[in-house]
């Protein structure tokens, strides 16, 4: 498909969405947001697609927030309606989309940018990297699962302090806080991403839908993640990649997992 906000591109099993408004720091309105649950769609359906990255174009954000002058005036009820609508199109989506998504945090991170990455599997940073969730200084609350994603990543304590004081962290910081898995310098950032995404890439397509699966249920309120284990592991026993892995494993030779 082609995109005025985004670029998306399929490489060797790769698909890398590039939010690409460099005059907007990369902010995030709401034709932006359809365009990105658009391509997550379409590269989560892809069989061919194994992993996808999410990062920024240019070298200054990955995404510097949302754009604010699409609803400094708005209602209660539209500010309700803003919030549902973006989990629904992008952070729900893309938290809970069975491909696995890593945000590569090049630049500026800030409120529904973090929130994006937030929502992403995990996320690797460039050094020059800026986090933060800035929104009560606008006299709102991160609405797009800021204040749900930030304590399940860093503490209670640290993202209350995040929120309240509306600062920014840098990378080392956020890597030392568990916020990312790695930092690294910008010119290299893409790299790692898709050394990471090789070593995924490696391993059951299948099996790892089911383990993130998984892993979410024990953040949604009325399921037990323990029991969403043990239904998945059993699952896993019924797939063509458990009888390759194991038949693999047996003999000694590297497995070759359908796939998707």
């Amino acid at each position: 498909m082609n995109y005025d906000n985004i670029i998306s591109e399929v490489n060797n099993g790769i698909a890398t969405i590039t939010i690409n408004r460099p005059s907007k720091l990369n902010a995030l309105n709401k034709a932006t947001i359809q365009e990105l649950h658009s391509a997550f769609k379409e590269a989560d359906e892809d069989k061919g697609v194994k992993v996808i990255i999410v990062t920024g174009s240019g070298k200054k954000a990955f995404v510097a927030g949302a754009d604010i002058s699409e609803f400094a005036d708005f209602s209660v009820a539209q500010g309700k309606e803003l919030a549902a609508k973006g989990h629904e199109l992008l952070f729900d989506f893309v938290a809970n989309l069975s491909t696995p998504v890593i945000a590569a945090v090049n630049g500026f991170a800030l409120g529904g940018g973090l929130e994006l990455a937030m929502a992403a599997h995990f996320r690797i940073a460039s050094n020059n990297a800026k986090m933060g969730l800035p929104e009560v200084s606008l006299g709102v609350i991160p609405g797009y699962g800021g204040t749900q994603r930030l304590p399940q990543l860093v503490g209670k304590g640290r993202a209350m302090e995040m929120i309240m004081t509306a600062g920014m962290i840098d990378a080392q910081t956020a890597l030392s806080l568990g916020l990312v898995n790695h930092v690294t310098a910008q010119e290299e950032l893409l790299d790692l991403a898709e050394s990471i995404a090789a070593k995924i890439m490696k391993n059951s397509s299948v099996a790892i839908s089911a383990a993130i699966a998984a892993v979410n249920a024990n953040y949604e309120d009325g399921l037990n993640g323990f029991e969403q284990e043990i239904q998945k592991f059993g699952e896993a026993f019924g797939t063509e990649d458990f009888k390759e892995g194991t038949t693999a494993f047996l003999e000694k030779r590297k497995a070759e997992f359908p796939g998707k």
